[in-house]
Order: structure tokens, then C-alpha cells, then sequence
């Protein structure tokens, strides 16, 4: 993007263009630099969130209760696969200010919950997943506008203008794309790509929903446990409720899928962190610490370390010939420098089935346009469960005829072959 690269038409993914933009600034450093910076937004939006989480739950539990929330949020995050610069992670502070700002205005002042609609706009352009929770905060707002006395002709009048607010920053991108002719484009890659998609295998997607339920049912328990019933709990209690609902709609139910209810989950265990006994308290967040670090230790021995990277980096090379990763990792684009062959970058775009009809291009069709530019360098893992068996055919049967094999090393628990185009 730096070199003037636009999403959706010359690097093709579903995210919104915030997350796009989000990244660019350690993207315009050096690659071990970048990891880094992005590493240390991340750092910062997850103590920010973390503070407002402690902040909100003062208005529902004891100031022990709120601090232990604010722990628990950030002990939760290694466990949901939220470690590193997830979109979650972003997302959840623009709407963990939206949630305060709506909790603060006792009021019923139009600028708060302007400001809060706007910051829930700001996170849809992070993640669109965060829909049912903003679509629930406008109608909390209403709702609130309603019972205060509000003639409900001037409340949906407000709720009009709210919305409008919220989809303020997601206007200004598809308007950017309109203008320069390419509003289809948009459109396609940021919707109607998601309803394409087909959905996982039912053993992976009940495999999915297990980790995702044990992750989240402490939190669940802990805010159906906790006893009081002070005024800002239901608001709290219902914006869990419909953030776990929205994990059930997207379906899939990767475990990073679940980062978005840990917030107001947090927020809901409060009052029971807060009456329990403090040795209770103490070792449910001493265990949430040890299984969050045992989580990170294993994915970092289940998707490689540093060393291998490293040396997976040395075998791709930095020529100046295009690289094709048909499989394993994307970020060697960016260690080696070297150009991708297609706009479609990330590798399961073109080869998984459930992407089939769902990526804007036939997959098949790329791939055989990928190996006609005679990419210098072509990485692969072992065959996983999904893959369409006719495109490895097809990479394959290229590889065999063009290529020589220059490395098999490890990354993590997977083997990744390094081919190299033959010579003449």
C-alpha cells in the first residue's frame, strides 16, 4: 500500500479498509521493526480497553471487582487466540468507549451518544462482526430516550441520525471506492464475498464451538452468578448476552471469534470477582494466567519460532523474481521483500474449498495465472483438511516440470517446501 497499492483491487482480502489502514504505519518499517510496533499497538489498545473495563464495572460492582475485571480481560485475551495484533483486540477499544460513553450519560445528552455511535463505526471498519453489538447500543439508546419521556416520533428520529453516525466511516470508504469507479469491488470483497463463503465441515465447526464455549463459560458463569442489581448491570448483561449471539450467527466459531464478548464478559463477572473471597478470586485469575501462557507457548511451538522463521526466510531468498506461497505462511512476502504473483496473497484463498466461487476469481483460472508468470520461488505444507485436491494437482504437476526443491524445514509442527524455478 505504501507503494501504492489499493485494497480489494491490487491486495484482495474481506477485511474493512480501517484494518488496512490500522496496519500501514508499522508496515513502513523494517520487517523485524514492524512486527514489533505492531506489537506494541496491540500492548496499548488492550491497557487502554482494560482501564475502561475497570471503569464500567465500578458502576456495577465494588472497586475490587472492577480491578479484577480489567485483569480479567487481559488474562482472557491469550486464551482466545488474542496474543497478538488481532482485529479484536483493535475493535474492542472504540467499543469498549462506545459501551462507557453510553453508561455515562445519565443525562441522555445527544453528544455522547453521537460519539459513542461514531467510535462503533470506527470499530465496524476494524471488524464488521461488531454489527449486532452497535445495532444493540443504538437501540439501547432509544430504548433509554423512550422511557426518559421522549416522544417516540423525535426517538426515531434520533435513532435515524444515530445510525447514520455509526455508518459514517464505512460511507467514506465505499464513497472513496464509488469515486474512483470501483464501488463493485468494495462492495463485493467487504459483503457479498461473506455470504459466498461456504461453510467449514460440521466436525471442524463442532470442534470450534467447544474450544469456544469453554473459553467463554467462566465468564458466563461469573455473570450469571453474581448477586446485586444495579441499574447499569442489565445494560451490561444484555450487551453480553448479544455478543454471544453474534457468535452464534457467524458461525465457523474460530477461537478468535469469541475476543469481542470478552469484553463486556469482563465487564459482567465484576460483581461475582468482587463478593467471592479474595484467595477465590486470586486463583481463578492465577489459572486463567497459567492456561492463557500455556496457550501462547503453544502456539508458538505449533506455528514456529523466530530461529525457524528465520531460516525459512534464508531459503525463499530475496531475489527479484515474484514469490508464490501456495501454502504456509504470508508474512515471508514481506520478510523476503519479494512481490506476490497475485493479488490474492493469503494462500486459502485459492486452494480451500469452502473459498470456492466465494474470492471474485475462479481459483483454478489464478493459480494457472499465478504459474504462468514463472514465479521465482513456490512454498508449500503438507496437504490439510479442505483443500481442493485439483489446484495442489495443478501446482504439483508445475513444480515437477519447472522447479527444484531447495529446502524442507520445519515451522512449528508443519514441513514447508521450498521450490526454486529451474534454470533455462
Amino acid at each position: 500500500m505504501w507503494g501504492g497499492a489499493i485494497p480489494y483491487l491490487d491486495i484482495w482480502d474481506r477485511k474493512p479498509v480501517g484494518l488496512f489502514l490500522l496496519y500501514m504505519p508499522p508496515a513502513a518499517l523494517p520487517f523485524r521493526w514492524g512486527v514489533w510496533s505492531y506489537q506494541a499497538m496491540a500492548l496499548a489498545a488492550v491497557v487502554a480497553t482494560a482501564l475502561l473495563v475497570t471503569h464500567m464495572a465500578r458502576r456495577v460492582a465494588s472497586d475490587r471487582g472492577a480491578l479484577l475485571a480489567g485483569v480479567t480481560y487481559i488474562l482472557w485475551l491469550n486464551l482466545a487466540g488474542g496474543q497478538g495484533g488481532q482485529a479484536g483486540v483493535f475493535h474492542n477499544l472504540p467499543m469498549a468507549g462506545a459501551a462507557a460513553l453510553i453508561l455515562a450519560n445519565e443525562r441522555r445528552r445527544f453528544a455522547p451518544d453521537a460519539a459513542a455511535m461514531l467510535l462503533v463505526g470506527i470499530a465496524l471498519q476494524i471488524k464488521y462482526s461488531v454489527v449486532f453489538e452497535g445495532v444493540f447500543f443504538g437501540l439501547w439508546i432509544m430504548w433509554r430516550l423512550h422511557q426518559g419521556g421522549m416522544a417516540m416520533a423525535r426517538v426515531m428520529a434520533r435513532g435515524v441520525v444515530l445510525a447514520s453516525v455509526a455508518l459514517l466511516p464505512t460511507a467514506a470508504a465505499a464513497g472513496y471506492y464509488a469515486a474512483i469507479g470501483q464501488g463493485a469491488a468494495f462492495a463485493y470483497a467487504n459483503f457479498f464475498s461473506i455470504a459466498a463463503r461456504k461453510a467449514d465441515p460440521w466436525t471442524v465447526q463442532a470442534g470450534n464451538l467447544a474450544h469456544v464455549t469453554l473459553l467463554l463459560a467462566p465468564l458466563i458463569g461469573m455473570a450469571v452468578a453474581a448477586r446485586g442489581a444495579a441499574p447499569a448491570r442489565r445494560f451490561v448483561l444484555a450487551w453480553f448476552a448479544v455478543s454471544l449471539g453474534a457468535i452464534i450467527v457467524f458461525g465457523d466459531w474460530y477461537l478468535h471469534y469469541a475476543l469481542p464478548a470478552l469484553l463486556p464478559g469482563a465487564v459482567a463477572a465484576a460483581p461475582f470477582l468482587g463478593q467471592i473471597r479474595k484467595r477465590w478470586s486470586a486463583s481463578i485469575l492465577l489459572l486463567a494466567a497459567l492456561a492463557g501462557q500455556g496457550v501462547v507457548i503453544g502456539n508458538i511451538m505449533g506455528r514456529g519460532t523466530t530461529a525457524q522463521f528465520v531460516a525459512l526466510t534464508d531459503a525463499v531468498g530475496h531475489g527479484g523474481g515474484c514469490l508464490y506461497v501456495y501454502s504456509g505462511t504470508p508474512m515471508l512476502y514481506a520478510s523476503t521483500g519479494r512481490a506476490a504473483c497475485s493479488r490474492w496473497m493469503f494462500p486459502g484463498h485459492l486452494y480451500l474449498a469452502h473459498e470456492e466461487g466465494a474470492v471474485g476469481v475462479d481459483q483454478l483460472a489464478e493459480v494457472g495465472r499465478i504459474l504462468a508468470r514463472e514465479p521465482d520461488a513456490i512454498t508449500m505444507r503438507p496437504a490439510v483438511s479442505g483443500e481442493r485436491p485439483e489446484v495442489r494437482r495443478r501446482v504439483m504437476a508445475a513444480i515437477g516440470a519447472h522447479y527444484g526443491l531447495v529446502a524442507r524445514l520445519p515451522m512449528g509442527d508443519e514441513i514447508i517446501s521450498v521450490y526454486r524455478r529451474r534454470k533455462g
